[in-house]
């Protein structure tokens, strides 16, 4: 059930989760989501453009928060490391979704609010 408009703290989006809200984090956990088997990290640095060095300590917030698994294996004989979203993860990023939602929603509403609200004056007085 929507809140009307004027209430206090009414556009506040409590929801929208600051560990997951970050343009780099949201790039990594969007590529992730996809992908259930995990990307390898090179590929996801790529995917986010993202150096090395910045999509680690991104990964450590993400990892600290239960939101991605970080596996170190090899492939061919070589290292790799594998990034996995978990389902903890997927959960907060599909609830950080539907505030997302909400927001454009809210948006839409207070635009064509806005817009009625310009065309009413002219009818006013008919």
């Amino acid at each position: 059930m929507a809140e009307t408009p004027g209430k206090a703290g009414r556009y506040a989006y409590g929801g929208l989760d600051r560990v997951l809200h970050e343009k780099a984090r949201l790039g990594v956990l969007t590529a992730l989501v996809a992908r259930p088997g995990g990307v390898p990290f090179t590929e996801l640095a790529r995917l986010c453009s993202l150096t090395d060095g910045n999509l680690s300590r991104h990964l450590d917030v993400l990892a600290e928060a239960g939101l991605v698994e970080v596996r170190k294996g090899y492939d061919r004989r070589r290292p790799q490391t594998t990034c996995v979203l978990t389902g903890e993860g997927r959960k907060r990023f599909r609830e950080y979704l539907g505030e997302l939602e909400q927001v454009l929603r809210d948006a839409a509403a207070a635009e064509e609010a806005a817009r009625d609200g310009q065309r009413r004056p002219g009818l006013a007085g008919a």
